[in-house]
């Protein structure tokens, strides 16, 4: 133990042998020489950098005792024991998510239902809201608030002339009762809680063919009040969207446990640091020079950054334009489409309000949160993120309906940070302590040019998983990869994806969940379905239990094998046979 030369592969090929006929945890018990080699740490540890083939770089699990338990931690603590199948949707079930206790989880479908599921031993139905009478095509996603006693429904909502836009409903879990409905557009925005009773909601304005204002809104849970004196809406941001883009799948970050994040994943720095060429970002906050950092990769004749031109005014700017185009002085002939983007981004140039300074020097212990959504800048495909600080004084309706007073030439509110994904968005998800976000995308071709932003580049059937630090805004550890997706950009879809302490869980379009270790960034299992998985959910309170929703209408619960154990010890065993037994001893 401790030192010494690499073990023989004959050695570890035998071991492999004999953990692959025998339970390696309870070999232990029953045979002495096995407790020599639980004990031989030096054995452990070839046999885990072997068999999980992982780089001998990466350090042990900052929380692990030893190799062995690290060993017994990732073959036994998986939630990937199919142990109950829920049947009770009768079409696509779409999301997944738990309350903050862990007791309940709700799940939303293509029947129109949200459902409110109660986590017990075996998992049971507690209560079906139908949604059909308001006049919503389905439901497709949920959250609870901070304290539990309220739920967000997101849905698909059908409006006029059959048109369809999204609109969020909001329900007490006390009795279940619908307390609230606030109108959504587009219905992707899905929406979320930024504390105990207020909730974020879209809206999207057209200005152009191409271009768009999305205004995201404040709203308090109830809204029955009615008087003059007190809001129930408020204008939080008003952000201008470019060639087709728009803001969607926004959801909110508290900074505040950026300092004792659960599971630091800084190891691998080195790493870090060059796969940032492939999802660069960008310090809109900042005052210097950032060209120079970006990596040489497309070019971007849509969205050139407009060259330092000694403080010319945006007025003067569209003047200079128009003048060109009438002189014939614009030189290749600009497309419509591109004549309506450089109008835009020079109309908006003196028209926004600039981004907040040092938004890395967040004080931890303050009140502030992000609001992080998906948006673009060179095609209507959600290839960006984007992250806007929330002030402490715009957590509340309180105040002017349309938010702070606004000059003239503060239309718009900028960006304070955009990660540039370089492909196809389809899945987010925050860590436990909010420090790191996760990020599924369908990566584009690497010189791919975008000409038109109707026609966006086609999408990888891989999927990529990155992570990024929230306090530096840094993308950390290398992309995951294992699950698939095959439908192209018009008709991709979100495919959820969830984190524990120490795990990743993501849907895929393969009929398989798949679950990380977040630390090792290896592949750890694949979760069967019948069909797409949509969603995946660990409980909060127990990482060894974890929820799969798919398009073959059910609803999996997995455990780890050491969850099944101790469980199945528990049930009485059958004494039919002993009784038997007795009787014909007896006879």
């Amino acid at each position: 133990a401790g030192g010494g030369p690499l073990l023989p592969d004959s050695v570890l090929y035998e071991i492999f042998l004999y953990l692959d006929h025998v339970d390696v945890l309870s070999v232990g018990l029953v045979c002495q020489q096995w407790h020599a080699v639980a004990r031989d740490e030096f054995l452990w540890k070839e046999l885990f950098y072997r068999y999980y083939r992982i780089s001998r770089e990466v350090p042990r699990h900052p929380a692990a005792v030893s190799w062995y338990d690290e060993f017994q931690r990732l073959y036994d603590t998986i939630p990937c024991v199919e142990v109950q199948a829920l049947k009770e949707h009768n079409d696509q079930v779409l999301h997944l998510s738990f309350s903050h206790s862990g007791c309940l989880f709700a799940s939303c479908s293509k029947d129109c239902t949200v459902k409110i599921w109660s986590n017990e031993l075996d998992i049971s139905l507690q209560h079906s809201s139908n949604m059909r009478p308001y006049n919503w095509s389905y439901t497709q996603f949920s959250q609870f608030n901070s304290d539990d006693s309220l739920l967000l429904v997101s849905g698909v909502f059908v409006g006029p002339h059959n048109s369809s836009s999204g609109e969020i409903a909001v329900i007490s879990m006390e009795n279940f009762t619908l307390l609230s409905r606030v109108r959504n557009k587009p219905y992707d925005v899905f929406g979320c809680w930024l504390n105990e009773t207020n909730l974020i909601s879209g809206n999207l304005h057209r200005i152009g063919r191409i271009t768009s204002c999305s205004v995201l809104w404040l709203n308090n849970a109830f809204q029955g009040i009615e008087s003059e004196n007190v809001n129930v809406v408020k204008r939080l941001f008003k952000i201008q969207n470019l060639n087709a883009s728009t803001i969607r799948t926004v959801m909110v970050a508290d900074c505040s446990r950026y300092d004792s994040p659960d599971l630091l994943l800084d190891y691998e720095e080195q790493l870090a640091a060059s796969s940032t060429s492939t999802c660069p970002v960008f310090d809109l906050g900042s005052d210097s020079e950032e060209e120079e950092a970006k990596p040489k990769q497309t070019p971007e004749p849509a969205v050139q950054e407009l060259p330092d031109d000694g403080g010319v005014r945006a007025e003067d700017g569209l003047q200079q334009l128009f003048d060109d185009i009438m002189e014939g002085r614009v030189r290749p002939a600009m497309t419509e489409t591109e004549l309506e983007t450089k109008v835009a981004e020079l109309f908006v140039r003196n028209r926004t309000k600039p981004p907040e300074l040092n938004l890395l020097s967040t004080d931890s212990n303050s009140k502030t949160k992000y609001l992080i959504f998906t948006t673009g800048c060179l095609t209507y495909s959600p290839h960006q993120i984007g992250i806007k600080r929330i002030l402490p004084h715009q957590m509340t309706t309180a105040g002017p309906v349309l938010g702070e007073e606004r000059r003239s030439d503060e239309f718009f509110d900028s960006l304070d940070h955009v990660i540039d994904i370089h492909g196809h968005i389809i899945g987010m998800g925050l860590s436990p302590d909010h420090r790191y976000l996760y990020v599924n995308s369908r990566a584009w071709p690497r010189d791919c040019i975008i000409s038109d932003p109707m026609q966006p580049p086609p999408i990888a059937e891989e999927i990529d998983l990155h992570v990024f630090d929230l306090k530096t805004m840094k993308e950390v550890k290398r992309a995951l990869r294992a699950h698939r997706a095959y439908t192209p950009n018009e008709e991709c879809f979100f495919i959820f994806l969830d984190v524990s302490r120490d795990f990743v869980a993501s849907g895929a379009e393969d009929r398989h969940g798949y679950i990380w270790d977040r630390h090792y960034n290896i592949c750890l299992a694949k979760l069967q379905h019948d069909n797409v998985v949509n969603s995946v959910a660990f409980s909060p309170v127990e990482q060894e239990l974890l929820l799969t929703a798919s398009d073959d209408t059910t609803i999996k619960v997995w455990r780890s094998p050491r969850v099944v154990r101790i469980q199945q010890a528990r049930k009485p065993r059958p004494r039919k046979l002993l009784f038997s037994w007795l009787m014909n001893q007896k006879s």
